[in-house]
């Protein structure tokens, strides 16, 4: 089980990153546009810089939902190996079976 702070932290990142995805999004769309001045460019790069570091979606680690493990973490199910290997044993995913060859 993975230290709470550390799972607290992950959704605080989570939080953040969805509060500021649409100014984000705008800004990044005023700094790729090639028809914008030079100066209004530079202007929107600022403010992106200003912004909260964790407000960046690449800085998101993906975790377990059960235990927090962030890595081995499997995105379809929101689960790390060991947990999706005992959710399958107990048969809680439909249509997941231990393969056989």
């Amino acid at each position: 089980m993975a230290k709470l702070a550390l799972i607290n932290r992950e959704a605080k990142r989570a939080a953040t990153v969805a509060k500021y995805a649409a100014k984000r999004a705008a800004l990044k769309a005023i700094i790729n546009d090639a028809t914008r001045s030079m100066e209004e460019r530079l202007e929107a790069r600022a403010k992106l810089q200003a912004l909260p570091r964790d407000a960046s979606p690449v800085r998101q680690r993906n975790r377990c939902a059960l235990t927090g493990r962030p890595r081995g973490t499997f995105r379809k199910f929101g689960l790390c190996r060991g947990m999706i290997r005992d959710a399958a044993m107990r048969g809680d995913i439909p249509g997941l079976v231990k393969a056989s060859w």
